[in-house]
C-alpha cells in the first residue's frame, strides 16, 4: 500500500466521502479543490486563528452514516499545515482505526480518539450552525427544533415563548434563509423580538451570508441600539463586507472602537479590512491600546491571507498617525526579542 501522506488521500483510501469545514473565524464550507491546495502545501490556510487551523471533517461510507472528527492543526508562519503534526495525526488515527474508519469502537477506543493532542471541542453556537449546514448540505432534514423556531418568529406564538425556542431551531432557521419566508421572518424578529432571541439570531446569522433585506436591519439596529446588541448586529454583518466597512465607519465616527469592537472585528468582519480606508480606521483605533494588546491582535489578522499583503504595506505607511508609528516600533521591538 502506498504511504498515506494527506487526509484527503487517507480518507478516500477508506472508502469514504467527506466534507471540510471551516470552525475558526466562522463557520463555513471549504470545497473540496481549496482543501487539495490547502493540503499540497500549494496554498495557505484562508482562515487561521491563533496559528492553528480549526477543522471538522464530516465523513460517511456507502451505508450513509456520518461520522464527524474535530481537529486543530498547526500553521507554519507562511500560513502552511506543518506536515509533520498532520503525519502524527494521520498515523494517530490508523493506529487507532486502522482502515476501516466507521467501524464501532469500544469505549476505551473512543475515549482515546474524543482526547488526542489534535481534537478541540468547538462552542455550543458554533456547534448548532454547523449541525444546521451539515443537514441541508447533505440533503437532512433539519432538526427536531426547526418547527417549533419558525413557529415562533412567523408570530404564531406568544413572545414570552421565547425560552422555549432552541438555539438549534434559530440555526437551522438561518442557514435556510432562502427558503419559504424564513428572510423576512428573521428581518422582523431582528425587530421586534426579546433581545434574547436577537442575539441568538445574530450569533447565527455571523455564519451565514446575510441577504440585503435583513442586512439592512442589521445596519439601522447597530446605528439605533446603545446595549449588549450592538455587537451582535455587527458580527452578524461578518459575510457582508461592504455593510460592515459602512458599521465599522459608524462606529469609529461614534468614538465606539473598544477593545471588545475590536476583537469582534478581526475576528468575526475581518473581510471589511480589505478596504483600505476601513484598515486605517482600525489600526489607528488598535494603537491607542495597550502595546500587548495591539501586538496581539495585529499577529491574528496579519496572518489572514487575504490582509497579509495590505497589512505589510500599511505599516510602512509614510502618512500613518504618530501614535500608530509608536505601536508599530514596539511591534517591532516585540518581534526581534
Amino acid at each position: 500500500m502506498a504511504e498515506i501522506t494527506s487526509i484527503s488521500q487517507f480518507l478516500s483510501t477508506a472508502k469514504t466521502q467527506f466534507q471540510v469545514y471551516d470552525l475558526g473565524r466562522r463557520v463555513q464550507h471549504i470545497d473540496a479543490m481549496a482543501f487539495a491546495q490547502i493540503e499540497a502545501l500549494q496554498a495557505p490556510y484562508p482562515y487561521p486563528i491563533q496559528g492553528h487551523a480549526k477543522m471538522a471533517l464530516v465523513f460517511w461510507d456507502a451505508s450513509e452514516q456520518y461520522f464527524v472528527w474535530f481537529i486543530s492543526l498547526p500553521l507554519d508562519e507562511r500560513g502552511l499545515l506543518s506536515p509533520a503534526p498532520r503525519s502524527q495525526f494521520i498515523q494517530m488515527i490508523l493506529d487507532a482505526l486502522g482502515q476501516d474508519l466507521t467501524r464501532t469502537l469500544s469505549e476505551e477506543e473512543q475515549q482515546k480518539m474524543a482526547n488526542h493532542p489534535f481534537s478541540f471541542k468547538p462552542t455550543q453556537e458554533k456547534l448548532a450552525v454547523f449541525n444546521a449546514l451539515v443537514r441541508r448540505h447533505l440533503g437532512r432534514a433539519a432538526s427536531s427544533q426547526y418547527e417549533f423556531a419558525a413557529q415562533y418568529l412567523s408570530g404564531q406564538l406568544p413572545p414570552e415563548q421565547w425560552p422555549n425556542v432552541g438555539f438549534q431551531g434559530l440555526a437551522d432557521i438561518c442557514v435556510r434563509l432562502d427558503t419559504l419566508d424564513h428572510e423576512k421572518m428573521v428581518g422582523r424578529a431582528l425587530q421586534e423580538a426579546p433581545t434574547e432571541v436577537q442575539i441568538a439570531l445574530c450569533q447565527c446569522l455571523e455564519h451565514v451570508m446575510v441577504p440585503n433585506s435583513v442586512t439592512r436591519v442589521l445596519l439601522d439596529g447597530l446605528a439605533n441600539h446603545k446595549d449588549a446588541r450592538q455587537i451582535f448586529f455587527l458580527r452578524a454583518l461578518g459575510s457582508r463586507s461592504e455593510a460592515s466597512v459602512e458599521a465599522i465607519t459608524l462606529l469609529a465616527n461614534k468614538q465606539l472602537l473598544t477593545e471588545e469592537i475590536l476583537v469582534c472585528i478581526a475576528g468575526r468582519n475581518w473581510l471589511a479590512l480589505r478596504d483600505d480606508a476601513c484598515r486605517k480606521t482600525f489600526l489607528e483605533a488598535l494603537a491607542v491600546w495597550p502595546q500587548d494588546f495591539f501586538n496581539q491582535m495585529f499577529a491574528d489578522i496579519v496572518a489572514i491571507p487575504a490582509l497579509r499583503t495590505a497589512l505589510l504595506m500599511a505599516i510602512r505607511d509614510p502618512n500613518r498617525s504618530e501614535a500608530l508609528s509608536r505601536a508599530i516600533g514596539g511591534l517591532f521591538k516585540a518581534t526581534k526579542s
